[in-house]
């Protein structure tokens, strides 16, 4: 597994990181994920990214039951905030009031006493943004947290936060968490440029578009059995993928895949990981086999002939537009 630094700090995370949105306490058995786990160690994951709202605040439970144990200097452990965990008011928000009390009950949930990536999970238009910086800085300065980050920020905000933070002398923002694949490209016209001259790294979410970059949805095919497109939750993330144009441009990466030797889904792993900007790509796995399977993409840089061929491919099908948002039914 290669390590890379995360934007210009000097955290290095795993470049491939394990997510835990969709699957822990929700799709499948604690069992099965402290073995999904136990395979990301073993395959050399040391980055694992958790949510406070993932399964409402269980899947921070189940990730820390799965690290439990483990050397935790050896670790790389993120989470975020800002969706509602609770019915109060203030139970959602990037709040001072509500930063504060959901890095504890997530710190309290994982087991550990810090997290070495906070992040916002969204902008938050009702509360200044200076509020929302100082409080961040206020958990670095208290040891539980040691890096602050955002995700699914615009340019705009990620530049506001920046402005902000070396005015009034705050731990800068080192990482965005965006969604980004070879089919799902809004970033990069304006996040990542704006992101690049601040010294910001790109984690991106479904770098496999819920896993229509494997290949395993086929045009005029029903989805295959026990797949996510075939779970009430997982199948409402999908329906932007499951369009026969899209399925059939997927299958015309399977050449390219076989002439460098991976299967589609590594062959997609590897585009993202061949970016610069990234520095780590969140893997998610139902069954251990999938962990084991995607790891091989980490090492892994396509040439530029490789990278043309697949842009070229997906042409027709890409989404590039960076006014396009994620809808909100769409945000992990």
């Amino acid at each position: 597994m290669e390590h890379r630094h995360l934007g210009r700090s000097g955290l290095k995370v795993s470049e491939i990181a394990y997510g835990n949105w969709l699957t822990h306490a929700s799709q499948v058995a604690e069992e099965t994920a402290i073995k999904c786990v136990h395979t990301a160690l073993d395959a050399g994951i040391t980055t694992f990214d958790t949510a406070d709202v993932y399964a409402g605040t269980r899947a921070e439970e189940v990730l820390g039951r799965a690290l439990a144990g483990q050397r935790r200097e050896g670790l790389e452990i993120f989470t975020k905030t800002y969706w509602p965990v609770g019915p109060g008011a203030n139970d959602r928000g990037l709040s001072r009031k509500h930063i504060m009390e959901a890095c504890h009950g997530s710190l309290r949930r994982l087991g550990v006493e810090y997290v070495d990536l906070y992040q916002a999970h969204r902008f938050d238009y009702e509360t200044p943004l200076e509020e929302t910086l100082r409080a961040f800085d206020d958990l670095v300065r208290q040891g539980k947290v040691l890096y602050v980050g955002v995700s699914e920020w615009r340019a705009e905000e990620i530049e506001a936060a920046v402005r902000i933070a070396d005015q009034m002398g705050f731990d800068r923002i080192i990482s965005n968490q965006p969604q980004y694949s070879a089919l799902w490209r809004v970033i990069e016209d304006e996040v990542v440029p704006t992101s690049t001259a601040h010294g910001i790294g790109q984690i991106v979410w479904s770098p496999l578009a819920q896993g229509v970059l494997t290949g395993k949805y086929r045009p005029g095919q029903p989805p295959p059995p026990a797949s996510r497109a075939t779970d009430p939750t997982g199948s409402q993330f999908l329906s932007r993928w499951l369009d026969d144009a899209v399925l059939a441009a997927v299958a015309g990466l399977e050449p390219i895949a076989k002439e460098v030797d991976l299967n589609v889904g590594q062959l997609a792993l590897a585009w993202v990981l061949s970016h610069e900007f990234i520095s780590a790509a969140i893997i998610g796995a139902s069954h251990p086999a999938q962990v084991r399977d995607n790891v091989h993409a980490s090492g892994i840089t396509l040439d530029a002939e490789v990278m043309a061929a697949i842009d070229g491919v997906l042409a027709d099908v890409v989404i590039t537009d960076p006014a396009l948002t994620v809808s909100p039914a769409a945000r992990p």
